[in-house]
């Protein structure tokens, strides 16, 4: 039974989804400006873990995610790089996708960029106008107004008695002590260039609505008036009602970024969703702000479960680039690049984020990325002895079969299959306990442990199982490498050196053993010795 600790009560609570047979899962995407940065990489990786989960737990999940590509930030950095927004967003687009590839992290199901789902927020704009939750400022941009959603609060939990009060804030990102109206539509301004939508918003009752005419009120004596002052208004472009109350009003701007997510959910998922998730710091004002539009506009509790993973440190601090320890998968990669395979790097990097419990900080440093690289090499020691192992297997299940002329089955022992039992049972448990990798890791490498103890035993149906139950492991972990590279072929002098070392163990000439074994090992291989025999491996 899954439990998930849910930001919305702030407790642990059984997983019901709305329909079993299709959970929906909705995060919320970079904003590509630039490259994203490992703390950006740590909410993604425990979101991936997360779906990989569900799924494993047999869960049919469908998994969406906006790209924020016009916003603040992609306007004000395009600019700098004099490239179009919609060239300089698609370039950081495809580095991001192409990063959390390389971590083995599984795209969403369905990746939506928010430039193409303009009308649908002024949809929703215009929804939240007539439903009187939104309002038309004098500068033209729109707000949506807190006051009106009662329960504004229940998310982020938040006391208004010790926050700062604003009256309104056009910022995509701001202040998160701030409680103000927030802008769903943002009025074009010169620094915004050429970004720019002309879309048209209703207007309910000027009086309340735009401010800027308020003061024009006593100046008529009747309806007609009213209608006439409306009627003549330059911001009006077309009048749609008979009543004076209802108009619509031309706009040239482009959209805030809390309605982004809303319209991306009504569009894909509407009206409801199952799980909500990325990183604490988006409680409020982001998610707070998604709840207050999304359920205005659908009257239906907006996200069933809200997880969030808590913040990144980089050796002990918060990670900015004033205190240089700000770093991005590329900047990882360059410092690397001549001392470890790549492969081991983006597994390394994997499983420092995976051994944390997802709601404490995890505090990110090199020397613990170097040590990751010792644990992934010895999970690909264990795999290439399996492999190694298998033709050894069958050889021997072969010979059974010929002396005896009969074809011998050797049966799983009673012992080792409860054990294999006891590992499956224990790493569910872990799972189904609100996402508890840090256990779940603890069973993974007490099962390498066995796992290698077990070699010099085991028949080829254990072997089987063994290889089975990593790869159940690796469902949700994805830290192993299955690519079989026993197959290399070792040139023919360095072959020639190993006959020569096992000659002179033979003779008990173990300095001349030695000696040769150094000289493999300048040659960047190395001696191997189990049950398979004596071998040569590539360092």
């Amino acid at each position: 039974m899954l439990q998930i600790y849910n930001t919305l009560t702030r407790q642990k609570e059984r997983f019901k989804p709305k329909n079993i047979e299709h959970v929906k899962v909705y995060f919320c995407g970079p904003t590509v400006y630039n490259y994203a940065h490992i703390g950006n990489l740590r909410a993604y990786i425990f979101e991936d873990l997360v779906i990989k989960t569900l799924r494993f737990l047999g869960y049919k999940v469908e998994v969406l995610m906006n790209l924020t590509d016009i916003d603040d930030k992609t306007i004000r950095d395009s600019q700098k790089a004099w490239e179009s927004l919609k060239d300089f967003t698609e370039k950081y687009s495809k580095i991001f996708l192409n990063d959390i590839e390389k971590i083995w992290i599984n795209k969403a199901d369905k990746i939506v960029p928010i430039s193409d789902l303009i009308d649908e927020m002024v949809d929703m704009t215009n929804t939240l106008i007539k439903k009187w939750y939104a309002y038309i400022w004098e500068d033209q941009s729109i707000y949506y107004d807190i006051k009106k959603f009662k329960d504004y609060w229940k998310l982020a939990h938040l006391d208004f008695s010790w926050m700062k009060s604003s009256v309104r804030i056009d910022n995509d990102e701001y202040d998160k002590e701030n409680a103000a109206d927030f802008v769903l539509w943002k009025a074009w301004k010169p620094e915004d260039w050429e970004n720019y939508r002309e879309k048209e918003f209703v207007v309910i009752d000027y009086e309340t609505n735009l401010s800027s005419w308020a003061n024009a009120k006593d100046h008529f004596s009747n309806e007609n008036s009213k209608k006439q002052y409306l009627r003549d208004s330059s911001l009006l472009s077309e009048w749609q009602s008979k009543e004076w109350q209802t108009a619509t009003i031309t706009i040239k701007g482009r959209p805030g970024w809390h309605i982004e997510c809303s319209a991306c959910n009504l569009v894909h998922f509407w009206p409801e969703i199952d799980i909500h998730m990325w990183w604490v710091d988006l409680i409020f004002p982001h998610h707070q702000n998604e709840i207050a539009q999304t359920e205005a506009v659908t009257w239906k509790k907006f996200s069933r479960y809200w997880i969030h993973s808590w913040h990144l440190m980089v050796d002990g601090k918060k990670m900015s680039k004033s205190l240089g320890n700000f770093y991005t998968l590329k900047d990882i990669e360059e410092k690397y690049e001549w001392k470890v395979s790549k492969s081991v790097l983006y597994r390394s990097f994997r499983l420092g984020f995976i051994n944390w419990k997802y709601r404490d900080n995890i505090d990110f440093s090199f020397t613990k990325l170097e040590q990751n690289f010792n644990v992934i090499k010895r999970i690909d020691e264990t795999i290439k002895k399996l492999y190694l192992l298998k033709d050894s297997l069958v050889s021997e299940k072969g010979m059974v079969s010929q002396k005896s002329g009969v074809l011998k089955v050797k049966w799983i022992r009673r012992e080792f299959r409860d054990s294999m039992q006891v590992f499956v049972t224990d790493y569910i448990e872990c799972l189904e306990d609100d996402f508890d990798f840090v256990e779940a890791m603890a069973v993974f490498f007490n099962y390498l442990t066995f796992a290698n103890k077990e070699l010099d035993k085991i028949s080829l149906e254990e072997y089987n199982a063994i290889i089975d139950m990593f790869k159940t492991f690796n469902e949700v972990l994805w830290i192993i490498d299955f690519t079989d590279n026993t197959k290399i072929e070792i040139p023919k002098y360095v072959q020639e050196k190993l006959n020569q070392r096992n000659d002179a163990k033979k003779n008990k000439d173990f300095n001349l053993a030695d000696k040769i074994r150094d000289e493999i090992d300048a040659l960047g291989y190395k001696i191997v010795d189990d049950r398979i025999g004596s071998r040569v491996e590539r360092q």
